[in-house]
């Protein structure tokens, strides 16, 4: 288990360097640059102007040097400073952020989680009945509806036309006056269109894999042996078929981990949520590559220990893996 262990920590340094690389050599590649983003409006911008900002923000120098110097801020933990007017150092304008995404989307990963196995389970159990079929039409149609439409829908709906919930934003104005009730309530308020939004869009995959796999274990022969000897059905479907259906769903979990930070730009965005998503939104469209390669790094990373996450716990859960890798 300990020499598995290590292979995968191992595999993870050059895997890091691998994809920041390529971020950071597509990013620079993008069209526009920060200067040219700052000062095209500025009519007394001249050509040296330019220059001498291009110089202060070290883009003249070759796009490996580039790299070469921020990766070696990267290993002291600098990330270094926007190119927004503010220049303000990344790692604040993301300490600032990280808390309210990371809190949503771990929310919202609960509650998918929480409804799409539950439901995956049903569809599984009523193969082909009409409940397999209203729930598959369901889930298939949040998957096909856009997440930007579906948002700006509910916002009509249920803020605009009704107006039941607030349509932006984590707080009402004068929250700090609330009593810790009345702010929680208020959060809640807040929150429950952005994490409707963003639990409904991922349902469907989750629900149909978990269908997947369940109609596959329920046909093998252990669970035959079990309804032969007289097992409820419930023990048989809970305690025997769904222990060995989750195995693959295990790396779903692991990957769900990097969409903590980069499923959340859309509705981030739209809700005006201050949080990773929009603040990276708001970075890539001024070329601010410090802050954009900082939460890409982090997204990065997460994607890593999800990886790793997800090996671990199949080798913890199925011995067989455990034993051929070491």
């Amino acid at each position: 288990m300990y020499g598995y262990l290590l292979k995968r920590v191992l595999m993870l340094f050059p895997l890091f360097i691998g994809i920041t690389l390529i971020t950071f050599v597509v990013i620079h590649l993008a069209p526009g640059e920060p200067v040219e983003m700052q000062t095209a409006l500025n009519p007394k911008a001249s050509a040296k102007t330019r220059q001498r900002m291009r110089e202060f923000y070290g883009l003249d120098k070759p796009l490996h040097i580039q790299y070469v110097n921020w990766l070696g801020r990267l290993v002291k933990l600098d990330f270094g400073r926007s190119f927004a007017p503010d220049g303000r150092p990344v790692i604040k304008k993301i300490s600032e952020r990280i808390p309210v995404t990371l809190s949503i989307n771990f929310i919202a990963l609960v509650l998918e989680f929480g409804l799409a196995i539950p439901i995956g389970i049903l569809a599984a159990t009523h193969r082909n009945s009409i409940i397999d079929k209203g729930i598959t039409l369901l889930v298939f149609l949040g998957f096909a509806v856009p997440t930007f439409w579906l948002s700006l829908l509910m916002m009509y709906l249920f803020g605009v036309k009704l107006g039941w919930l607030p349509i932006s934003g984590l707080h009402s104005l004068g929250a700090a006056k609330m009593s810790t009730l009345a702010w929680l309530i208020d959060s809640a308020k807040h929150l429950i269109l952005p994490l409707g939004v963003a639990t409904f869009g991922s349902l469907a995959g989750l629900s149909r894999y978990t269908r997947s796999t369940m109609i596959e274990v329920i046909g093998q022969d252990f669970i035959t042996t079990a309804r032969a000897k007289g097992l409820s059905e419930r023990v048989v479907i809970y305690r025997h078929a769904l222990r060995n259906a989750l195995l693959p769903i295990i790396t779903i979990l692991g990957f769900s981990l990097p969409g903590l930070i980069g499923g959340s730009v859309i509705f981030e965005t739209i809700f005006a949520i201050p949080g990773m998503g929009q603040l990276f939104y708001m970075g890539v469209m001024s070329r601010d590559y410090p802050l954009v390669m900082g939460i890409l790094v982090i997204g990065a990373f997460l994607t890593l220990i999800g990886n790793l996450f997800a090996d671990l716990a199949y080798a913890v859960a199925d011995p067989r893996i455990r034993h051929a890798k070491t």
